[in-house]
C-alpha cells in the first residue's frame, strides 16, 4: 500500500508538467504584448511591456519561455492576477479555503442522501419508491445549475426573503469583521468563527452557505442516486448473495451489510469525481452566489482574459484531481479487502 501511494505521488509532478506544457503551449497562439500583460501590476509597467517581454522571454522559443516559466514557478512565482488585482500564489491561498467549506458542507448532504436514496430505491426495485426516485433523479439531472441558482435567489431570496442575498456575509457583519477580525487558522471562515466563539458571524456564514449547498447537492445526487440503485440492483443478483439468504442470515444483514458494501465499489468512483467537482471551484455555482472561492476567482479571470489567473487556477485543478483519484483508490481497498495494491 505504501509503495502504491509512492508511486501516486511520484505521478503527480508528470501531470502537472503535461498539464503545464500543453497550457504555456496553447498560450503561444497569443501574441508576446498579451501574454506579457500577465505580468503588469501598475500601469507604468502597462506602459512598458517591452521590457515584461525581454525580462520573461516571451519572444524566445518555446522550451526556454516554458523553462523561464517553471522556474518562476517553482519559487512561488506564478505572475499577477487580474481578475483578483493580487499574485495567483496569495489568491489561492485566500480563496481555496473558501472553495473548501463550500465542498465540506455540500459533501456531507451529496454523499448521505445520494448513497441512502439510491439504497433504498435499489432495495425496493418497481416499488413507489423508486419510481420516485428515478423522476427525481431525471428531474434534476437536467437542470443546469445555472438555471436552479437563479430560481432559488428569485424565490428565496427575492420573494418571501427567507434566505440572504448573493456573498458570504451580510454587511453588518463584513463591518463587523473589519471592526473586530476573526483569527484566520484554518482559512475557512465558519470553523476559525466557531473556533473563536464568534457566533454572529459563524450563523451568518451558515445561512449564506444554505442555498449554494441546496444548489450543488440538488445537481449532484441525481447521478450518484441512480449509479448507487443500479450497482445495488445488479449485486442483489449475486450468487454470494443468494447464498447468504439461503444461510439464513437476515434480510437486513444480507442487505446492507454483503450487498451494499460491494455494490458502493463504482459509488466510490462517482463520488471520488463529486468530490473533485465540489472542489474544483464548483464555478457557476460560486458565481451565481458570489461566494469568494477559487471557481468564482476562475470565471473572473477566464471572463477577463486573466492569463496567469486562468493557468493558476488550471494548476490548482490537476493537483486536487490527481489527490482525489489516489484518495478513491485507497477507499477500494477500505470498501473492499480484496483489492491490494501491492
Amino acid at each position: 500500500m505504501f509503495a502504491f501511494i509512492v508511486r501516486r505521488l511520484l505521478f503527480l509532478p508528470v501531470v502537472i508538467f503535461v498539464l503545464t506544457v500543453i497550457i504555456v503551449g496553447l498560450l503561444q497562439l497569443l501574441s508576446p504584448e498579451r501574454r506579457a500583460a500577465a505580468y503588469v501590476t501598475n500601469e507604468q509597467q502597462a506602459r512598458n511591456l517591452e521590457a515584461i517581454i525581454k525580462d520573461h522571454g516571451l519572444d524566445q522559443p518555446f522550451h526556454i519561455q516554458y523553462w523561464m516559466w517553471l522556474k518562476s514557478a517553482l519559487r512561488g512565482d506564478l505572475g499577477f492576477s487580474k481578475a483578483s488585482n493580487k499574485p495567483v500564489v496569495a489568491t489561492i491561498k485566500e480563496r481555496f479555503p473558501s472553495t473548501v467549506e463550500l465542498a465540506v458542507y455540500s459533501l456531507i448532504p451529496l454523499l448521505g442522501f445520494g448513497i441512502w436514496f439510491g439504497t433504498i430505491a435499489g432495495l425496493n426495485r418497481n416499488k413507489f419508491v423508486d419510481q420516485f426516485a428515478r423522476i427525481y433523479a431525471t428531474i434534476t439531472n437536467n437542470i443546469p445549475t445555472f438555471v436552479l441558482g437563479v430560481i432559488l435567489l428569485v424565490i428565496f431570496y427575492g420573494f418571501f426573503n427567507l434566505a440572504p442575498g448573493p456573498g458570504q456575509l451580510s454587511p453588518e457583519n463584513q463591518v463587523n469583521l473589519i471592526i473586530k477580525p476573526v483569527p484566520r487558522i484554518t482559512g475557512m471562515l465558519s470553523f476559525d468563527a466557531l473556533l473563536a466563539g464568534n457566533w454572529v458571524i459563524f450563523w451568518d456564514v451558515l445561512r449564506h452557505l444554505i442555498l449554494p449547498v441546496i444548489t450543488l447537492t440538488t445537481v449532484s445526487t441525481s447521478t450518484l442516486i441512480m449509479v448507487t440503485r443500479g450497482s445495488l440492483i445488479d449485486t442483489l443478483s449475486q450468487d454470494y448473495v443468494r447464498t447468504a439468504r439461503a444461510k439464513g442470515l437476515p434480510e437486513r444483514v444480507v442487505n446492507l451489510k454483503h450487498a451494499r458494501r460491494n455494490a458502493l465499489l463504482p459509488v466510490a468512483t462517482l463520488g471520488g469525481f463529486q468530490v473533485i467537482g465540489l472542489l474544483g471551484g464548483a464555478i457557476i455555482t460560486e458565481t451565481i452566489f458570489a461566494w469568494p472561492g477559487v471557481g468564482s476567482w476562475g470565471s473572473d479571470a477566464a471572463a477577463r482574459f486573466d492569463v496567469a489567473g486562468i493557468l493558476g487556477f488550471a494548476l490548482l485543478a490537476a493537483v486536487v484531481t490527481v489527490l482525489m483519484n489516489l484518495a478513491v483508490d485507497l477507499l477500494y481497498a477500505v470498501i473492499d479487502p480484496r483489492i491490494r495494491f501491492d
